[in-house]
């Protein structure tokens, strides 16, 4: 038995998870769930899975939670805040974590998982743009597994030859090309006239997937897109260079992987996160994630065309946050999530969200990353320009 504690139990990726364990039960036990803010479903998580540990990250919350979980008699001990989260992470009962996290506020558990040498299933693309170099190197050093659990990142690794960690290099593995595919998200084809119109409702009615708000606003921006970029960077030890992003407005194929000989292997499938989820609890092996099998009768054409820099200026500035390197990806992070949260909350239009993260990567010096603490305060400075930014350009 497996014990599997779950960073974001109550999001899409976390209640996911558990409609896989919940699949495999004589395989995987629930050592912990953890919830920002939305107690009431973790208390109804609790309920069901009876785990010994449960986190409310929001403080605030937390002792009210407590006194609900020792009203119902059950065996959890409650925990709070960042703390807590990394203890969870950290349990010698907990063999894998699941990385469920959006946004920064997942970078410190996850990264002491990795130092804790986890199995770490990596749905929390943020921790890895920020933190890159760190977190690689406290996966090597401390003998832990990286999984990925982003549909494209998971259906590279599926398609790329066994190996473990990370490769040395891609050209050992006769690896000439990865082909990173998207969506290209709600807004692919309306009028560029009219994405300055764009509603935060509009934006997170993804066509293909079912995903948390800022997560879709991050796909409806390809901002996604470029977060993965800079993940795939990291995850397969490579650079821009050999990365291409194809639309693919079906969400049939997850990814592609091109070799030397001239073959491309591509992983398929619904879009359904349960199945890169039941990939990596179970890898190498097998096990059944409840996804339906794949009609391609009834998918029937399958369309790839190449992505537009002037509709999407957020895979652009990731691109080139990716190439400057150093704290750059976190300030392009921190402005981000910052934009949206403006955005999802009619602060700020949808094409400001991009004015912002091009006005903090141009004001914010990047630097070299030599410390977490490097890559926290850059965090922090791009967070207050980008809220400076917003305040000037409501005035």
């Amino acid at each position: 038995m497996s014990g599997v504690a779950i960073l974001g139990s109550t999001g899409t990726i976390g209640v996911n998870t558990l409609d896989v364990i919940a699949r495999n039960r004589d395989r995987f036990h629930v050592v912990a769930l953890s919830a920002f803010s939305n107690v009431d479903r973790l208390f109804e998580q609790c309920l069901e899975w009876r785990p010994p540990y449960a986190v409310v990250a929001d403080e605030r919350k937390a002792p009210a939670f407590r006194e609900r979980i020792a009203e119902a008699g059950l065996p959890t001990e409650t925990l709070a805040g960042e703390a807590g989260l990394i203890a969870i992470a950290t349990l010698d009962e907990t063999d894998q974590v699941m990385a469920g996290i959006v946004g920064a506020a997942g970078l410190q558990p996850t990264l002491a998982a990795a130092r804790a040498g986890k199995r770490v299933l990596l749905a929390n693309k943020e921790a890895l743009v920020m933190s890159g170099d760190l977190f690689m190197q406290a996966v090597r050093e401390n003998d832990a597994e990286l999984l990925p659990i982003d549909s494209e990142h998971n259906a590279i690794f599926q398609c790329m030859p066994p190996f473990r960690g990370r490769p040395d290099s891609l050209d050992e593995l006769g690896v000439t090309r990865i082909l990173l595919t998207g969506s290209g998200g709600p807004f692919r084809t309306i009028p560029l006239s009219e994405l300055s119109k764009v509603t935060p409702e509009q934006a997170c009615a993804h066509p293909n997937w079912v995903m948390g708000r800022k997560i879709s606003v991050d796909s409806a921006t390809m901002m996604n897109k470029g977060l993965e970029i800079i993940e795939a960077c990291w995850l397969f030890n490579t650079t821009l260079d050999h990365i291409q992003v194809v639309i693919h407005p079906q969400s049939v194929i997850h990814s592609m992987v091109a070799y030397e000989d001239g073959s491309v292997l591509a992983q398929m499938g619904n879009p359904d996160m349960r199945t890169p989820i039941a990939h990596a609890l179970a890898w190498p092996e097998r096990i059944d994630s409840g996804v339906a099998d794949l009609d391609l009768f009834e998918v029937a054409n399958l369309d790839f065309e190449a992505p537009d820099m002037t509709r999407f200026p957020c895979l652009r500035l990731s691109m080139q946050a990716c190439r400057q390197g150093g704290t750059a990806s976190a300030i392009l992070n921190a402005a981000n999530e910052v934009a949206v949260e403006a955005f999802l909350g009619g602060r700020i239009g949808y094409t400001q969200i991009a004015e912002t993260i091009e006005h903090c990567l141009e004001h914010c010096q990047s630097e070299p990353v030599d410390s977490l603490e490097q890559v926290l305060a850059a965090d922090r400075l791009a967070r207050e320009a980008a809220r400076a930014w917003i305040a000037c350009s409501r005035q």
